[in-house]
């Protein structure tokens, strides 16, 4: 229980450090990637909230509803694309970040199980987006879905995961059940939770942030 609780503090005293360095607030090209990836999830967590109170995940009432945010609701139009601008932005920092740890070797023991953590955050990341990808029930969405699909039945194991994700078709009711519930709930949470553990990982390698 107390290493719970550890797990927690040391998560909110990342977010709210006691003190930052001088050294440590001057821009450079690699100024606070993952700070900002992070910040850019939240921005997700935040206007997803907001866009499911009008969403309705259903093959005759998805597309009809996206309208409706967009056209009748008073803010919609804007919340969803900081949806979709906060989601784009959220990659490329995370593809950033990532880059900046290969680049500067930030890989190597003894962070290579934080290095596994994040690259897992990036590919759930991806996941992510591609799910939502289908929320819309345009013509696009359905498109890159299918090519998705058709892709991932290429890869080994692809076609039971492909059983998974679409057990009847593209944009019918169960595959878009299931795309929905992974998008607003299993993926974003399992994405907090291994955020939580990189930043506590973090933590507890002082001369990873000298300032902690």
């Amino acid at each position: 229980m107390k290493q719970d609780d550890d797990f927690v503090k040391e998560f909110v005293k990342h977010l709210f450090p006691r003190v930052v360095l001088r050294r440590n607030l001057r821009l450079t090209y690699t100024f606070c990637l993952g700070g900002l990836a992070f910040t850019a999830f939240l921005v997700l967590i935040l206007s997803g909230a907001l866009l499911l109170f009008h969403y309705q995940p259903s093959t005759n009432g998805a597309f009809t509803s996206i309208l409706y945010i967009e056209n009748s609701v008073t803010g919609g139009w804007y919340i969803r694309n900081l949806h979709r601008l906060a989601s784009n932005f959220f990659l490329v920092l995370l593809f950033l970040h990532t880059l900046r740890v290969l680049l500067t070797g930030a890989y190597r023991k003894p962070r290579e199980l934080n290095w596994l953590i994040g690259f897992g955050i990036l590919c759930l990341a991806l996941f992510e987006g591609y799910t939502g990808y289908l929320l819309p029930m345009d013509q696009l969405a359905l498109w890159a879905t299918q090519t998705g699909m058709n892709l991932l039945a290429t890869l080994p194991f692809g076609e039971l995961l492909r059983s998974f994700l679409v057990p009847d078709d593209i944009g019918q009711p169960m595959s878009l059940v299931r795309f929905y519930v992974l998008h607003i709930a299993i993926i974003p949470l399992s994405m907090l939770i291994l955020c939580m553990l990189h930043f506590y990982r973090i933590r507890k390698q002082k001369g990873v942030l000298p300032y902690l």
